[in-house]
Parts: structure tokens; C-alpha cells; sequence
């Protein structure tokens, strides 16, 4: 799953643009910010099997310790280093709703050369599986945690498949939601004691998408735990994203001749590639360089208008043009849908060249159906729909879909129960997001990247979180946090972008050494990249075009006499739309 209410004194999204609210501000200036030491590393002496008996923490069973040796684990084409594997799993119990078994399972990696670092790695989607704790992020990666020595873990956030019928379970919602996370960090802290004699001496969180949304989480929850916050796409709004993504479908659906069972016939492939085609012809240009990249994706908004900008249809639709619903009916969802009141669900959506990626054909044509209807029934919902044996196999997602009034499905989002006392809203989001002064006091720094061509969660409603952030630290907020928008790129990864980058390296440095990024340079993925090659880069690129990633506001410009396929050759300025 992929698929969050802020509160609205000081983060809103009006319906023409971004608007943001002051609320009470709390700000501390950047000589106020404490400095924090660098980690130490230790080498591990004892063999893993050793520890087997002597590793205790409350509520846990450990189910295995083992050695994993050198290279029986790889990042691309590099070795990992021998470490332990830690399994187990946290409060067993039975569901007293569906009597199904639950429980918190993890895994922990310890390398044997330890840098005295540890990182939790929030993984994405509807959780509901350990995946390996490598702690590898950013397109094909260059790095991971576990590859520099951190130790890290991993876990299924308190239910073992991924299937929404989870939700049926009121504790299996808030574990899922956020308090996973708050059993199992000093759970892994003191299983790292006991290993290492020492706890670590620097924490970190990372993760994209439903891993975003537990960073921003954790940035704001469970500051004190940790020191560095890494998040990517942040679908810290969840609830509201997947409901205005079955919104979408809706209003794709209302186009003429549009066939419920295959949404692409409202706005096809072909149509997309010349709608993204006349966004690169007014767009392309506005950071001083042609080269199928929009750097100034701000500028663009003003630019373009897909009401003039795109051929109507005439006749009969070709692919060369769009008719007048067609473009109405795009218009509205990419400034986002409404409720019959006229109030926005989630946000705005910028337009940008990656309107034709493959992310946006899952996201707007699959997704609404096959994802979103059963997070939304199940999750988001209070009460949840009713399943006779609490069974995916007795629901139906289309049905779910095309019945749903999205007016109701905004108000189920916030309610509650008597059984499940908290709101989707409340258990999935940050309590106050715009508001990290426990992370800014302590030291603590986050980094946050979103692809602008995001088709699930809008670079827009993150634009507008670090805008309200900013607001609340007196324009200040770039002291302890920072948002790098990825021109081109999709959820999390791909599209016609340079998605292979590393801000985990750069984060640990600001934290540690107080050496703040300038830039992040990122990679295309070309072919014979190690760490998988993105089929959608255009044919014209190198295999190897390399550009700046920048800190907002600022944004990679081109120099007017270097290698346009170098990073070396453009610089992070704020342009002049700003």
C-alpha cells in the first residue's frame, strides 16, 4: 500500500496554490542549536551464536541469532560484511475482534565491525513482511546502512501479511499507525547493549512512502530517539491521499467513453506523451537548458496550462489532442479533487513531464481499485467495512470504488468508536508536522526528497509542509532540515529522472560533523548501473547523466558553457519565479 490532517491553523492547501498559516511559533535560532558528537565504532570479538541465551528485552522472544558472512549479502555489486541476524518477534497475542494471532515480528543486523551507529528502516506500502534490514534507499542505491556499519532494523509493524484485512484489529491499527515504532526502538537499543556493551551512540530513521510517513512520524512522535531523520514521498496524509485517489477515478471515469474496467481509456499513453510533450516544450527551458528536465517545476505551474497548451479535439480523439472534458476533467484532479462542497481531499498535483511515466498509469488507473479501496474500507474507515470472516476473499475493491461517496469516506477518515478510539487520522499522521522543535532542540536534523512527478503523494503537499515548517522557525527551518524535490521522478523511484543518490551519507555529516548539504549530486540509471537500470530514461541521455539535487527553493541552473550531462556543470540557485 502506498497510500495524512495537519492541523489547519498552520498547514493548509488553498485550492489555487500553496497557502500557508503561521500558528504559534517556537523557533530557536541556529546558535542555539546543540552540536552532536561523532559516533565511535567497536568490533564484535563473540561469534553471533554466542548471544543466543543472553539477549533479554522486555515483551521480545528472540527466535534466532545467526552469522551471515561476507557477500552472502550484496549492495549491487559490493559485499556486505559479516554480521549477526537477529529474529524475533514482539507482543504476541490474539486478536480479541477476528481471533487472529499478532504480533511485532523484526529483524536486527549487526555488523561485526560496528560504526556505533543504528537506523530503523520503516519500510513502505501496507507493511506486513520483515524485509532485509539493509537500510538501502534512493532509486537503485548507492549505499546502505548496513553496508557502512550501521546496525539496522527491520520489521512488519505489527502484522505478518500485507493485506488490509489486518485492520480489523484495533491494536493492529495503532501499531501499524505509529506505535510499532515506539516498542521496537528500545528493544533494538538494548539488544545492541548487550551486544555491543554500549548502546549506539547515534540513531537514525529512514524510509519512503508508508516509510516517510513513520520518519515524519518519528521526526515529531519519537524525537528523542533519534538524531537524523531520512525521509522519502512522504505519505505522512495516508488516509486522505488514498481517498482522493479513488476521487480521481471518479472523475476519470466521468469523461465520455471512458470504460470503468480499464481507466487508461479516459487518458491514454499516447495522450499523456503529447500532454508531457507540451509541458517540455514551455517548461523545458526555464533553468537556462533543454534537456527533458524541469528543474523550475514552480515556474512551470504558471507556465502551462493544459487548456491552451494542448490541442483540443476537434473530431475524433487520435492521441494528438485532447477533447474539452478530457482536459477539464485532468485539470481538476491535478488541482485537486473536492469534496461536493468544494473543499479539497488531500492537494494539488504539479504538472511535469513525467505526466507519461509508468508510476502514473499504477497510481491513478490500478491503484484506486487494487490498493487504495481496501486500505481505504478497511484501515482508513472507522468502522471498517464489514467482511463476514474478516477475508480480503469476501471483498470487492471495484464494487467499493465505484459505490463510494467520497464526502463520506473524508468523514470516516476522522471518526471513531467505541472500539477503535482513535481516527485513521490520528493513528497514521504526525500529531503537529510543521511543529520538530524537539528534534531541532536536541540537535537532531531530517532530509527530505519527494519525486515532483509523484503520481500518489504530491511534492506540493510536502512543498507546503516545509513551507509551514519554515514559518514555525521564523524562516529558519533550513538550520535542521532541509527538501530536495527530484525533477522527473516517481514515486519513491524511476520515471525520466536521476533517481540514484545517497543523502543518508550527507545526513550523517550534518548530524555528526555540522557540515550542512549544498547539494545532492544524483545519478541516471543507465545502462550497466549496478543497481538496476530505469528503462524510462530517454534514449538521448547519457547512461550516466549526473545533476544536483537542491535544497529548497533553490534549484539546479545551468551554467551555459559545461557538459550538459554533468552535475558539474549547474548550480543551486534560487531562481528568479521565487
Amino acid at each position: 500500500m502506498h497510500p495524512f490532517l495537519c492541523k489547519p491553523s498552520v498547514l493548509a492547501l488553498a485550492l489555487g496554490g500553496l497557502t500557508v498559516y503561521s500558528g504559534t511559533t517556537n523557533a530557536a535560532s541556529a546558535a542555539h542549536i546543540p552540536s552532536l558528537s561523532e559516533a565511535t565504532s567497536s568490533v564484535l570479538a563473540t561469534r553471533c551464536e554466542g548471544f543466543s541465551s543472553l539477549l533479554v528485552a522486555k515483551d521480545t522472544v528472540i527466535d534466532s541469532v545467526e552469522t551471515v558472512l561476507k557477500g552472502a549479502l550484496k549492495q549491487g555489486d559490493t559485499d556486505i560484511e559479516e554480521h549477526c541476524l537477529v529474529k524475533g518477534k514482539m507482543h504476541e497475542r490474539i486478536g480479541e475482534i477476528d481471533g487472529k494471532p499478532y504480533a511485532i515480528g523484526f529483524e536486527l543486523r549487526l555488523p561485526k565491525v560496528w560504526n556505533g551507529r543504528f537506523l530503523y528502516q520503516a519500510n513502505g506500502g501496507l507493511d506486513g513482511a520483515v524485509r532485509t534490514a539493509d537500510g538501502a534507499l534512493g532509486g537503485g542505491p548507492l549505499t546502505g546502512a548496513l553496508l557502512q556499519g550501521f546496525a539496522v532494523i527491520s520489521s512488519d509493524a505489527g502484522h505478518d501479511k500485507p493485506l488490509p484485512t489486518f485492520a480489523y484489529d484495533p491494536q493492529a491499527r495503532l501499531d501499524y499507525g505509529y506505535q510499532a515504532v515506539a516498542k521496537l526502538t528500545p528493544m533494538a537499543k538494548t539488544v545492541i547493549n548487550q551486544v555491543y556493551g554500549k548502546g549506539p551512540d547515534r540513531s537514525y530513521f529512514a524510509g519512503c512512502s508508508n516509510g516517510g510517513r513513520h520518519a515524519m512520524i518519528a521526526a515529531t512522535r519519537y524525537a528523542d530517539e533519534y538524531d537524523g531523520i531520512l525521509v522519502g514521498a512522504p505519505g505522512y496524509r495516508l488516509p486522505l491521499a488514498a481517498v482522493a485517489s479513488i476521487a480521481g477515478a471518479h472523475v476519470y471515469a466521468s469523461i465520455p467513453n471512458t470504460n470503468k474496467a480499464d481507466l487508461q481509456t479516459a487518458f491514454t499513453p499516447t495522450e499523456r506523451a503529447t500532454v508531457s510533450n507540451a509541458i517540455l516544450a514551455k517548461c523545458d527551458a526555464l533553468d537556462g537548458l533543454k534537456d527533458d528536465m524541469i528543474q523550475d517545476y514552480k515556474a512551470c505551474q504558471t507556465a502551462f496550462s493544459i487548456q491552451t497548451d494542448v490541442a483540443t479535439c476537434q473530431v475524433d480523439r487520435d492521441g494528438t489532442c485532447l477533447t474539452q472534458p478530457q482536459k477539464d476533467a485532468i485539470d481538476s484532479i491535478f488541482k485537486g479533487v473536492t469534496t461536493s462542497k468544494g473543499k479539497r481531499v488531500y492537494s494539488s498535483f504539479p504538472y511535469d513531464a513525467g505526466i507519461n511515466n509508468r508510476d502514473q498509469l499504477v497510481w491513478e488507473y490500478s491503484s484506486p481499485i487494487e490498493r487504495d479501496s481496501g486500505a481505504v474500507a478497511m484501515i482508513f474507515n472507522t468502522p471498517p467495512v464489514e467482511l463476514k470472516d474478516y477475508s480480503i476473499r469476501n471483498f470487492n475493491g471495484a464494487d467499493f470504488v465505484w459505490n463510494a461517496n467520497i464526502d463520506d469516506l473524508v468523514a470516516k477518515v476522522n471518526a471513531t468508536t467505541a472500539v477503535y478510539k482513535e481516527s485513521a487520522m490520528s493513528f497514521m499522521t504526525p500529531p503537529a508536522p510543521e511543529d520538530m522543535s524537539a528534534l531541532r532542540n536536541k540537535g537532531g536534523k531530517i532530509m527530505v526528497y519527494h519525486g515532483v512527478s509523484d503520481a500518489i503523494f504530491s511534492v506540493q503537499d510536502t512543498e507546503a509542509w516545509y513551507q509551514a515548517l519554515d514559518v514555525e522557525n521564523n524562516g529558519q527551518a533550513g538550520d535542521f532540515a532541509q527538501f530536495y524535490p527530484v525533477p522527473g521522478m516517481g514515486h519513491c523511484r524511476g520515471g525520466q529522472s536521476t533517481d540514484q543518490f545517497d543523502m543518508l551519507t550527507p545526513l550523517v555529516a550534518w548530524v555528526e560533523k555540522g557540515e550542512k548539504p549544498k547539494e545532492v549530486i544524483a545519478t541516471a540509471r543507465g545502462v550497466g548501473n549496478p543497481g538496476g537500470v530505469n528503462e524510462e530514461l530517454p534514449a538521448s541521455w547519457s547512461a550516466t547523466r549526473t545533476r544536483p539535487l537542491c535544497p529548497y527553493p533553490s534549484i539546479a541552473i545551468y551554467d551555459g558553457k559545461g557538459d550538459v550531462e554533468s552535475a558539474k556543470s549547474f548550480v543551486c540557485e534560487v531562481p528568479q519565479s521565487m
